[in-house]
Order: structure tokens, then sequence, then C-alpha cells
């Protein structure tokens, strides 16, 4: 049997890890995947923030498929073929498979752009090539002129949203300590993390408002136009650095497949997290649209991981598949970028140093899991 697995997202790490502990002779596994190394979205905050390199932060793919006996190829997938069971790849080498994964993530809607001297544009996803853009920004901050006001708008008030921003602003406060930075949050919701209770809330309001931040609530963004970001409610918000964190959506060459897809894009599948009208092809992650919705998290695809592996080798073997069923409530540990972190369980909400300790162990541990030892 042809296993294939597109995409090192975080729930096809467990897959690998599960073949390389009890391997099955008759299965064969290819890897599609578009760097030999996989970013873990719980660390990247803390990278962002320069308390870790962007080495500590990732999944040593390659190491890991060796470990699985399982084949990697290092292109990104552009199509898939579920009735001829076959995926393309961007160089156009098509690899046949009986049984196929997708975690490929997703992608960010970009904002318009209009006019002459817009602000400069982080978008926070796709996650695989964040690093090269936000090495690009620091290289364009090192040219800013010294004693000035640079002022950072990010859109987006979900968790993701606000560590980002606070982790961006940390860093560059470290490393321009003669330019004066201000932050600004806009959120299209009323409150921020949408869904969190009210401690987790109070807070992250306090944790921004700590890191000199204004929030703008309520407040869509639209587009980038000449000296900040328009919107729809409050015109336009000066910016000279926009973090873009909202509008997530699947990849773009989903559309061209048969693969059912809900309104953003996103890959429906059923409680196996097979696709839905699809035996054999199953979806994990951010690019999965599972009934009734997640939220957009990592700790989902980590929670679906073993039982994907399960579902995989029983696929394999036409056995019978198992139902995944999402915890009710997931903790949330949100870095604050000065050394502090929230924790956030539906109602529940604490914060300290110590969270912020606690979660880098979880993160590390979790990275460990998957690696072999560093070398000296």
């Amino acid at each position: 049997m042809k296993l294939l697995l597109i995409g090192a997202g975080h729930a096809h790490a467990f897959v690998l890890e599960a073949f390389a502990k009890q391997p099955d002779p008759s299965v064969e596994i290819t890897v599609v995947s578009d760097s030999p190394f996989a970013a873990y979205s719980g660390s990247v905050p803390a990278w962002l923030a320069g308390e870790c390199t962007l080495r500590e932060t990732q999944i040593d793919v390659k190491a890991l498929c060796q470990r699985a006996k399982a084949r990697l190829v290092l292109a990104p997938a552009r199509s898939i073929n579920a009735q001829a069971q076959y995926a393309e790849l961007a160089d156009g080498e098509r690899i046949v498979f009986d049984v196929a994964s997708l975690n490929i993530g997703s992608t960010l809607t970009l904002p318009q752009q209009h006019g002459k001297q817009r602000p400069k544009l982080l978008a926070m996803r796709p996650l695989s090539s964040l690093h090269q853009r936000w090495q690009a920004l620091q290289e364009d901050i090192s040219y800013l002129p010294s004693v000035g006001i640079q002022r950072i708008v990010s859109v987006g008030g979900g968790a993701a949203g606000c560590e980002t921003l606070m982790s961006v602003l940390a860093q560059l406060r470290h490393l321009r300590p003669d330019i004066t930075w201000q932050g600004v949050l806009i959120t299209a919701s009323k409150t921020l993390l949408p869904g969190a209770g009210r401690l987790p809330r109070w807070l992250m309001a306090r944790a921004l408002k700590r890191a000199g931040i204004s929030v703008h609530s309520g407040v869509r963004g639209n587009a980038l136009v000449a000296g900040g970001v328009s919107t729809t409610e409050e015109g336009r918000i000066k910016a000279d650095i926009v973090l873009w964190a909202t509008g997530a959506v699947g990849q773009p060459w989903l559309k061209g497949t048969a693969l059912p897809l809900n309104e953003k894009g996103f890959i429906r599948v059923n409680a196996s997290l097979e696709v839905v009208g699809q035996p054999g092809i199953f979806a994990v992650g951010d690019c999965a649209a599972f009934t009734p919705p997640l939220p957009s998290a990592g700790v989902y695809a980590v929670r679906m991981g073993p039982l994907l592996a399960d579902n995989l080798r029983a696929a394999c073997h036409r056995e019978t598949l198992t139902a995944w069923k999402p915890p009710r409530r997931v903790l949330a540990l949100i870095g604050t970028g000065d050394g502090y972190a929230i924790a956030s369980r539906g109602a529940v909400g604490f914060a300290g140093k110590w969270v912020w300790q606690w979660k880098k162990r979880i993160d590390a541990r979790f990275i460990a899991r998957f690696n072999p030892p560093f070398k000296d």
C-alpha cells in the first residue's frame, strides 16, 4: 500500500512517529513537503520575540522520515486527483497513492493595497515562509533613522494577533531602542480573544496595556493605503508597519481539485478525519473543516495526530476507522513578549512569569519528541 502524506504539519509528525515505533512493511510512505524542517506554531512567538533561534522552533522532518523509513520529496504539492489517486507537485512530478492525508495548514487573504507610501506588510501566514518575511522586515528596519516614531498596527484580535504584536514589539524595541515603537491592535470582534472567558480577556487587555498597545474593537481593516490601514468604521488608522493575522483561508491550489471545500476553502472532513465523499483521503489541522467548526489553533492538529496515525494504518489495511472526538475545551498559553504568559481554558485564566516558563517547557518537549538530539 502506498501512503502519501502531503504537508509536514503537527499531525503528520505523529503519523511518522507511529510508523517509526511500529513499522509496517506492507505500507510504503512518501512525505511531500516544501522544506526539510517544519515550524512548530506554538514556539513561533518566542522566536519572534528573540528568545530562541528559528531552528529551536522546528521539527526535523528529514530525520523523522528516516526514522519512519519514509521517502521525503522536497517540493510543494499543486494538485491532487482523488479519482486517479495521484498528487502532482510544482515541478510536475506525479506521486501515486492508495491512501493520502493532507496537513498543509492555511494561508491568509491579504489586504488590498492602494496608493504610494504604504506601510510595510508582515503577513503571519503561511507559516512555512514567515522567517523569510520577518528577516526582510528586520533588514528594512535596520536602515530607519534614529530618534523617530514607528507605529505598528496588528490586524486580528485573536490569540495569534495579540501574541504576535507583543512579541514583535518586544524584539523591535530591543533591536532599535533609539526608536519609539507604538502598537495598535485592530479587531473586527467586539472583544479580545473571541470565545474565551471574561477573565482571560481581561488578562489580555491588561497585557496589551502594559505593552503600550491601544485597542480598536469592532473595527475591520480592509486595505493598506498611504500612511496606514483603511477601515470601514474609522476611515484610516496611521501605520508604518502592519502585521496581518486575520482572514485565514485554504491553500489556493485546493480550488482546482475535486475535494469538497467550505466557503473559506478548507477541506470538509467527517468524524474519522476522512474527506467527505472521498474514501482513503484524509485532511487534518488548519486545512480541514470539521463539523461543528473548530477554532483555528495548532492544539487541535496535535490532538488529531495520534488518531490520524491509527486511522491511516487502518485505511491501508481496509479496516474500520475510529471517530475523533474534539476536546470540549483546550488550554491556550499565550506569550506576552515580556517574559510573562496568559493561560486560558474556557472561563479560567491566569498569568505570570511561571506560565511563560511552563509554556516554554511544553513547547520544547513537543519539539524534542520528534527530533534527534542536537549535536554540538
